[in-house]
């Protein structure tokens, strides 16, 4: 591999970006970037292009004056402008690099900010440090809700609920989840949820803030749930660890339901919390089973590079060797220590282990899928260059998708998400088959 000293083509967002993603997930919260308007602007235009919706990201508008004698007074205004323009229930602040920087003090401006405005009516406002420099969009998410979790949730009377932290998945998914507990007889609330937030019917009348997400009433009463289950590893900013430390709630961990043998899992985790499996889960589940012995003979041995955020790459991952394809590049732009031994505890015994690369960029990634001779790529838009130079496709999956339409209303999640992108992945694999052919279309 070439030497190089400069990130090429990053496959991760910034910090920020993963924090805004998490606060626009509860009812009433406004994400408020302390920083210059420029950080607020790309974010809104990355989340957009992929959303297809409006989002609004308040920002405090630094400049060359508030970077040189540091931001509190434009922070002050900012607040009280969302206060007035928005009326929100909830403001989720978070950093950027410039306000890190110069070392702003962003829980003492709050408090500042309290005691100055005592007589208004003030929303509750969080806080979450966010510089990119120190993590991925992924490592925002995390910090964000914990900062929720430790800012809102309060003492409580067990009330026999269950709370899930299902990570940044689509708002597909996060329908999903809500669907499943009310099958399973399950009280359970989602933190986040923007399964309407930003994936919404069309409005009416004019809404400064899209309706919808996680209300801050079930926040401040998660402490009284029987568990919290949380999608992944313990990440080191863990909101459900937090809850478990501050308030004595259970924190369960278990990986994200994709593919077959990780939505059995997940599904037994919810069964133990008082769930009962619906005939309509061991339907989808036979459904799936029996679609991957249809379309075995379609991706058996298939070689496939994943990339995107840790999650949605080892399961993805799972789902590939469970259905005979073998993933031979796993990369994620974020540091991760665990990455390497779940990618090898998920295709142990299904296929041979495929390298896996932490902290890549698409640099790094084409040159060494130009050795390994893949014949799909699993990720999201940012690898297009790649499966085009070498005219195989790309099964789209994660955030960003800017360059089809439907990104926000991809299912990957349980049975009935694993059939959708086995279907995809078939199709895709079909579809390169039959334009190369100079006979076209056949009986398949």
């Amino acid at each position: 591999m070439s030497e190089y000293v400069s990130t090429i083509n990053a496959c991760k967002m910034c910090m920020p970006i993963g924090a805004a993603l998490a606060f626009r997930g509860i009812d009433g919260c406004i994400p408020y970037i302390h920083g210059s308007q420029g950080c607020a602007t790309y974010m809104r235009r990355y989340i957009i292009s992929h959303f297809r919706e409006p989002i609004d990201i308040a920002s405090s508008s630094m400049d060359e004056k508030a970077a040189v004698h540091g931001g509190g007074p434009n922070f002050k205004k900012g607040i009280l402008n969302v206060m007035r323009k928005y009326n929100p229930q909830l403001v989720g602040v978070a950093t950027t690099c410039l306000t890190e920087t110069i070392g702003e003090d962003v829980p003492r401006l709050v408090q500042e900010f309290r005691e100055e405005f005592a007589d208004l009516p003030l929303p509750e406002i969080v806080t979450a440090s966010t510089p990119s420099y120190s993590g991925t969009h992924i490592d925002g998410w995390h910090a964000a809700l914990q900062a929720v979790v430790n800012g809102v949730a309060q003492p409580v009377d067990s009330h026999g609920g269950v709370t899930l932290m299902p990570g940044f998945l689509s708002p597909a998914d996060h329908r999903w989840f809500k669907e499943l507990g009310a099958r399973m007889g399950l009280a359970l609330t989602l933190l986040p949820d923007f399964s309407d937030v930003l994936d919404g019917p069309t409005w009416e009348t004019y809404q400064p803030l899209a309706p919808g997400g996680t209300p801050m009433e079930a926040i401040r009463r998660m402490a009284g749930a029987c568990a919290t289950v949380e999608l992944g590893v313990p990440h080191r900013l863990s909101p459900a660890q937090s809850l478990e430390q501050r308030l004595g709630t259970p924190a369960r961990f278990t990986d994200t339901p994709i593919g077959l043998r990780a939505t059995d899992r997940f599904l037994g985790v919810l069964t133990e919390l008082g769930g009962c499996v619906a005939p309509r889960e061991v339907a989808a589940r036979g459904r799936l089973l029996d679609a991957l012995v249809d379309g075995h003979k379609y991706v058996f041995g298939k070689r496939v590079v994943v990339y995107g955020e840790e999650e949605l790459a080892v399961g993805v991952t799972a789902f590939l060797a469970e259905m005979g394809a073998r993933p031979v590049l796993v990369a994620t732009g974020g540091a991760s220590a665990t990455l390497a031994d779940r990618v090898r505890a998920v295709v142990d015994g299904l296929c041979p282990l495929p390298e896996v690369r932490t902290e890549a960029d698409f640099h790094q990634i084409e040159e060494e899928a130009n050795s390994m001779e893949p014949d799909f790529l699993v990720g999201h838009s940012k690898g297009y260059k790649l499966a085009r130079s070498r005219g195989i496709p790309l099964i789209r999956l994660g955030f960003p998708i800017h360059d089809r339409f439907g990104g926000q209303r991809l299912l990957c999640v349980g049975y009935d998400g694993a059939l959708e992108l086995y279907d995809r992945i078939v199709n895709a694999l079909l579809a390169q088959s039959q334009d190369a052919s100079p006979v076209g279309y056949w009986y398949l």
